[in-house]
């Protein structure tokens, strides 16, 4: 019995760790958007991508933390937010906001066709 739960245990730990894994995979190809010109949140929309390229996760959520509070209705803020959320670990975060994303971003086929997007709102069903 002590055998059969160790064995339960490590396939479900091998699962946790192949979806976290698919989601850091995906997110390595997403990069940031830019904000639309004339969103309140462009100036902290544009650090936050200068800190993402550098691989600043937690100054890049702030900044696009910042963004998406200036500009409510940008949907770029948010996806950013999402990717940054998502390197930085905080998957279920991130699967909010990309759902805000996607919900705001209707027309932007970036963010409605985007891999890692799909796969957070995918694992929320």
């Amino acid at each position: 019995m002590k055998r059969v739960l160790h064995v339960v245990t490590a396939m479900a730990f091998g699962v946790l760790i192949s979806g976290a894994a698919a989601w850091a995979d995906m997110g390595a190809a997403a990069v940031p958007l830019k904000a639309a010109v004339g969103s309140k949140g462009e100036t902290h929309n544009t650090e936050g991508i200068e800190h993402f390229k550098q691989g600043h996760w937690d100054k890049a959520k702030t900044h696009f933390m910042e963004a998406a509070k200036a500009d409510p209705q940008s949907a770029e803020a948010h996806y950013n937010l999402a990717l940054a959320l998502d390197k930085a670990g905080d998957h279920k975060a991130a699967t909010e906001h990309f759902k805000k994303a996607q919900e705001l971003g209707q027309g932007n086929p970036e963010i409605q066709d985007s891999p890692i997007l799909k796969a957070h709102l995918k694992m929320m069903k």
